[in-house]
């Protein structure tokens, strides 16, 4: 049942941050849970840098997932525009 709930909340975390992102057209149902999940990863982990400690699925861990998300949007797009900029002539 665990695999479940982190599908549903990575996918409802990375469609959140995709629509604040403006990538939700580019992603897909499948691009929005790895994002998501991989977002609570990293919200998680800067909250624990930061010594706050994050657990459960609840609107706090929401919340700290869709931040991590939006991180990771934000680094994939910096990556993906400087690839861009190389190759364009």
């Amino acid at each position: 049942m665990n695999i479940i709930a982190w599908i549903i909340f990575g996918a409802i975390a990375g469609w959140i941050a995709s629509i604040l992102m403006g990538t939700n057209e580019e992603q897909g149902a499948v691009g929005n849970i790895i994002v998501g999940i991989v977002g609570a990863f990293i919200g998680g982990f800067l909250m624990n840098v930061f010594g706050q400690e994050v657990a459960g699925f609840n609107l706090g861990s929401l919340l700290v997932a869709i931040i991590g998300a939006v991180i990771l949007l934000f680094i994939m797009r910096l990556f993906g525009r400087g690839h861009d900029a190389v190759n364009r002539p």
